[in-house]
């Protein structure tokens, strides 16, 4: 397996900040014209973390989660609480190795199926040491 490193990052002791907030949306279509107005205030932490203790954050290195939306250099908000389910992204230690996959989760197995078809699923097998380490439940990518 020639997996690249994940870098872990903790979140600081949470603080909520706030931030302006357009609650009627963003047009994509034609602009309309807008008056001065206050807005509502948004905190990215409420919006973006379920559980606080359970939470870190991690980029990716590499490209086979690209047709998932993960990029070189995204940056990913992992949640260690939540159930490792079918379908879902997950952050898995493999035989000593970070790695980030879609889970396919058989009957009788376990597959990490990455989303670029350069790459072949990895079939977890008895003799794999496998840890799910979280679900992915945000990408932050800059634009």
């Amino acid at each position: 397996m020639n997996h690249k490193k994940i870098e872990f990052f903790k979140k600081d002791q949470l603080v909520y900040k706030e931030f302006p907030f357009v609650s009627e949306g963003i047009s994509a279509g034609f602009p309309s014209p807008a008056d001065d107005f206050k807005e509502p205030r948004i905190s990215l932490d409420r919006e973006l973390i379920d559980n606080e203790d359970a939470t870190f954050f991690a980029r990716v290195r590499g490209n086979s989660m690209v047709n998932a939306g993960l990029s070189d250099g995204d940056l990913l908000i992992i949640d260690k609480s939540k159930e490792p389910l079918d379908d879902k992204i997950a952050v898995c230690f493999i035989d000593g190795e970070f790695t980030v996959k879609r889970l396919k989760i058989d009957k009788d197995c376990i597959y990490l199926v990455p989303e670029n078809e350069s790459y072949q699923p990895i079939k977890v097998t008895k003799e794999n040491d496998l840890i799910i380490w979280g679900i992915v439940t945000y990408v932050i990518k800059k634009l």
